[in-house]
């Protein structure tokens, strides 16, 4: 692994060149004044495609997912949208000994909470991620959802949290709903249509982009789905990073 941006003036040393999961920490690390903060985790092929045959580990690489392991280290809470869940099979997540000390430092439970934003709730509520987590999945839909499946999802273990009117999940009134509940250090992993959906509410404060030295061509969807924006959202290069051809890039609203 070496650092390509900020820019050092000096060659890594061989030592410095293998990244250690707490100087992965350290570099991912969520802003010191603890406030609300919201970042994306996405994978790109160098043509667009934010997966491959539905999934996007087939673009993944084994530094990626240290990453990706990283930063659900780090979270409170990961955000991720019902299709997401279905097509990768979601689990809760796992402590990890790694982070435990780093986490119980931070006031952190032993691994974060996984959030599923569903407005129909058409879920596997049998699936290890109901049945299993360490801590109570969250289900965040709007106040139309069927009261069938809400009866059903809390009889799960599931908590369900109402964050908009009618069918559908309000962005804002979301990531407040969590925050409130000290869930403040937040993570989403898509899919594409729940990223598009927080793009177009600019409520995403950091997007970690994986660049994937792949092709993949086809009709794949893009990191984000959605109408576009009347006017684009900049954001500034906060840190990059190479391994075997891959781009790790860290960027935060301008």
């Amino acid at each position: 692994m070496r650092r390509l941006f900020p820019v050092t003036d000096r060659t890594p040393t061989a030592t410095e060149s293998e990244w250690s999961l707490d100087r992965l920490a350290d570099a991912y690390a969520y802003p010191a004044d603890g406030g609300p903060w919201l970042r994306a985790n996405m994978v790109s092929s160098l043509d667009g495609a934010a997966q491959h045959d539905g999934r996007s580990q087939p673009i993944s690489s084994a530094t990626d997912m240290r990453i990706f392991g990283t930063l659900r280290g780090l979270a409170d809470v990961v955000i991720v949208g019902a299709e997401t869940v279905r097509l990768e099979g979601y689990r809760p997540a796992r402590a990890r000994d790694a982070f435990a000390a780093r986490r119980a430092a931070a006031g952190q439970g032993p691994a974060p909470a996984i959030a599923v934003v569903s407005a129909s709730l058409n879920l596997d509520f049998s699936a290890p991620l109901f049945t299993g987590p360490l801590v109570p999945t969250l289900l965040l839909t709007g106040s139309a959802a069927p009261p069938d499946r809400v009866r059903e999802a809390e009889a799960a273990g599931a908590e369900v949290i109402v964050a908009g009117e009618g069918p559908g999940v309000e962005p804002e009134r979301a990531l407040a709903a969590l925050a409130g509940r000290g869930l403040t250090r937040q993570l989403t992993e898509g899919g594409p249509r729940l990223l598009g959906q927080l793009v177009e509410a600019r409520v995403l404060d950091e997007l970690c982009l994986t660049v994937s030295p792949t092709l993949t061509a086809g009709d794949a969807q893009r990191i984000t789905g959605g109408p576009a924006l009347a006017v684009p959202d900049r954001f500034a290069l906060a840190s990059l990073l190479e391994e075997d051809g891959f781009l790790f890039g860290r960027w935060t609203r301008a």
